[in-house]
């Protein structure tokens, strides 16, 4: 028996790492080695992506992880039973049933069985799902698992928690990227000395360490403006940062840089917004006016980044014009086969999840609709290839259908950039106007940047009195 649920197991993740592999495309992990490979172990996460968050975290590390799920998803008995197999422990939330408190001191010492034996156990305490990107108020679960473990074994159990940032590009949008970024473990047993007298307080403790350490792996911005600017910083100036990157230290990767160097944005921003505010509103003026010229003519950023460089929008131009002209066939033929199935799972997806929560939800619901959508139309076709034509047609037939979507996919996607670059040199062409002063803009908010990074620069190091970490 246990040789049968270690193998279903094992056929669980292989399946979930293909689906991933295929919604995604990338997922890359930040520190993995940080993750301890033996021992009791909590991982803490902030949640953006409902379910498929623990599909990120449990393929994503070289242990098993049981995480912690609603009781709802326990209702359908065939699905409860998979569950279980996977090692899901239900939890009763007081949305679920208010009156039904014991279920949750069970969710916790079936956690802590879990636990006693060395494994591993997984926890979002936000406690629900949300659709941005901002972590919320973290709840004290966590904190009182681990302590109340701990305590019960009086601090000698070694029980670490992980705290983990998920980053996700555009969670929502097919092919998209995903970070997974792993913090410096903590040792709950450093947290218990007087818990028996100062419970409350010792929680409290350790659920504001967990919140701390969760917001320092992903990028956090309590207020809407400061976002708002540093998504246009980000926008302005983020290919410069990188060129000149003096701030990342080890090689990292692609996610993990942009995170990295959009966190060192975010507190330049914040420092110029606390330090001088006059500044910091003049540079919104001025965004607002080149983002009111963008509107109005309807134009990008990237483009208008593009067109600043001598040659830049025509050599991409060229380029995509080349590739519409020579993968026109293949996308064509990807698109005729992709579009009952895509259009058969964008309708039941959008039956299945919540209104509000549909960005959250769409990762994990288009993976599951997909696999059963595309896999039931791409047998039907097979099936009537192989009756018309019979073998070894039928087999290339097959093997092409994934490759073809997947071009028909880019394909698109590439035209859109073809259309948004030949529209910015009639628009700019047309009015020239218009483009010497979008291009005026830019270069004056690229200008502000760059005054403001050299003096945070030298405020941090006058601060340290040492060569601070530059931003």
């Amino acid at each position: 028996m246990k040789l049968v649920e270690k193998c279903l197991r094992a056929a669980v993740g292989a399946l979930l790492r293909v689906l991933l592999g295929i919604y995604f495309r990338r997922i890359e992990t930040f520190h993995p080695e940080r993750v301890p490979l033996d021992g009791p172990l909590l991982f803490t996460s902030n949640h953006p992506g409902s379910v498929t968050d623990a599909f990120i975290i449990g393929t994503s590390v070289p242990r098993r992880v049981h995480f912690v799920a609603t009781v709802q998803l326990f209702k359908f008995k065939p699905l409860a039973w998979l569950l279980k197999q996977c090692g899901i422990i239900p939890i009763n939330r007081v949305r679920d049933d208010p009156k039904a408190m014991r279920s949750v001191m069970e969710t916790f010492e079936a956690c802590f069985k879990v636990l006693e034996r060395g494994g591993a156990v997984g926890i979002f305490p936000e406690g629900v799902t949300y659709d941005d990107s901002q972590l919320k108020t973290v709840k004290t679960g966590a904190a009182r698992m681990a302590l109340e473990l701990e305590n019960r074994h009086a601090g000698k159990l070694g029980l670490k928690i992980v705290p983990v940032g998920l980053t996700y590009s555009a969670k929502e949008r097919y092919r998209s990227e995903v970070l997974a970024h792993f913090g410096e473990p903590i040792r709950a047993a450093e947290f218990i000395d007087g818990y028996s007298e100062r419970r409350k307080d010792a929680i409290n403790e350790l659920s504001a360490e967990i919140e701390r350490r969760i917001q320092s792996l992903i990028l956090h911005l309590p207020k809407l403006e400061e976002a708002r600017v540093v998504e246009a910083v980000k926008r302005l100036y983020l290919d410069r940062l990188k060129l000149g990157n003096d701030i990342i230290k080890e090689p990292v990767s692609l996610q993990a840089e942009e995170l990295v160097l959009t966190q060192a944005i975010n507190n330049a921003v914040s420092y110029v917004n606390r330090n001088q505010p006059d500044r910091f509103m003049a540079f919104v003026r001025k965004l607002n006016d080149y983002e009111r010229w963008l509107q109005r003519l309807k134009l990008s950023d990237e483009t208008v980044r593009r067109f600043a460089v001598p040659g830049g929008l025509a050599q991409s131009s060229v380029m995509w014009a080349f590739v519409a002209v020579i993968g026109f066939p293949v996308a064509l033929y990807g698109w005729v086969h992709r579009l009952v199935p895509a259009a058969l799972v964008s309708w039941v997806a959008n039956r299945l999840t919540d209104a509000h929560a549909r960005k959250a939800q769409a990762p994990h619901t288009s993976m599951l609709t997909g696999l059963a959508g595309f896999s039931a139309c791409y047998v039907v076709y097979v099936w009537l290839v192989h009756r018309w034509f019979g073998w070894p047609v039928s087999l290339w037939y097959a093997v092409s259908l994934p490759v073809a979507g997947l071009i028909a996919h880019y394909y698109l996607r590439g035209m859109i950039r073809l259309y948004d670059a030949c529209r910015t040199v009639a628009v700019l062409f047309r009015v020239p106007l218009a483009r010497r002063r979008l291009l005026s803009l830019r270069a004056r908010l690229i200008a502000e940047i760059e005054d403001a990074r050299r003096e945070y620069r030298c405020a941090l190091q006058s601060e340290t009195g040492a060569a601070a970490e530059p931003r």
